[in-house]
C-alpha cells in the first residue's frame, strides 16, 4: 500500500503547479475584509451627507413635499459630494486589497502580474468598465435610484466572470452581488442599504471564510 502512496502524491503535486499556472491563487482573505470595511465606512459617510442635505432642503424628509430652500446646499453639491465619496471609497479599498495581496503573493512565492493575472484583469475589468458606462448614463438621463443595482449587478457579473482565473470560491460572492442588485431594482429607495450589505458586508464575510480556508494555517505557523 504504501508503494501507492509516492506517485498519488506526485499526481497532486502536478495538479498544484496546474493550478498554479492557470490561477491567479494569491487573493488574500484581507483584501476582501478591508475593501468590506471601506466600503461600510463610506456607505455610512454618504448616508450621513444625505441626511444633512435632506435636513436643510425638505425639513427632514423627502416625503414632506417640494424643497423649503437650498441655501448652499444644492443638489449639485449633493452629487458632487456623493462622488467624492464614491471615488474615495473605491481608491482606498482597491489600494488596502492590492496590499494584502501583494503581501501574500510575495509569501507564497508567485509572481503579481503574469499572463494569468492580465486575464483576471482583464475578464474583471470589461463588465465593469461597461456596468460604469451604462450607470453614467442611466445618471445623465436622472435615473439615480438605479446607481446603486446597477453598480451590484456589473459588479457581480465581473466577479463570475473573472472566477475561472482564480480561487473558484470568487463566483459565490458575485452570486451574492447579482441577487442583492436584482431584489434592490425592485426596491430602489432602499439603495444605499444594498450597497453596504454587497459590497461591504459580503466582502467581510468572503474574506472571513477565504482566510480561514486558505490563510489561517500559515499565518499561526
Amino acid at each position: 500500500m504504501d508503494s501507492q502512496h509516492p506517485p498519488l502524491e506526485t499526481l497532486q503535486d502536478i495538479k498544484r503547479i496546474m493550478e498554479r499556472s492557470s490561477r491567479f491563487i494569491s487573493l488574500s482573505g484581507w483584501s476582501g475584509i478591508s475593501a468590506g470595511i471601506c466600503a461600510l465606512v463610506g456607505a455610512w459617510a454618504a448616508q450621513h451627507r444625505i441626511n444633512s442635505y435632506v435636513q436643510t432642503v425638505y425639513g427632514g424628509s423627502f416625503d414632506s413635499g417640494r424643497p423649503r430652500h437650498y441655501g448652499l446646499d444644492t443638489p449639485a453639491a449633493l452629487y458632487n459630494d456623493l462622488f467624492l465619496i464614491a471615488a474615495i471609497t473605491f481608491t482606498t479599498a482597491f489600494i488596502s486589497a492590492f496590499i494584502f495581496t501583494w503581501i501574500r503573493s510575495r509569501r507564497n512565492g508567485t509572481r503579481l502580474w503574469d499572463r494569468t493575472v492580465q486575464r483576471l484583469a482583464w475578464n474583471t475589468m470589461l463588465p465593469m468598465v461597461v456596468g460604469g458606462l451604462v450607470i453614467l448614463k442611466a445618471m445623465e438621463m436622472e435615473y439615480f435610484e438605479l446607481v446603486a443595482p446597477g453598480c451590484l449587478i456589473f459588479y457581480g457579473l465581473a466577479l463570475v466572470n473573472a472566477s475561472k482565473y482564480t480561487l473558484g470560491e470568487i463566483r459565490y460572492l458575485g452570486y451574492g452581488q447579482l441577487i442583492l442588485g436584482i431584489i434592490n431594482l425592485w426596491a430602489v429607495r432602499g439603495g444605499l442599504y444594498f450597497w453596504a450589505a454587497g459590497f461591504g458586508v459580503l466582502h467581510i464575510l468572503y474574506g472571513a471564510i477565504m482566510w480561514w480556508r486558505y490563510e489561517r494555517k500559515s499565518s499561526s505557523q
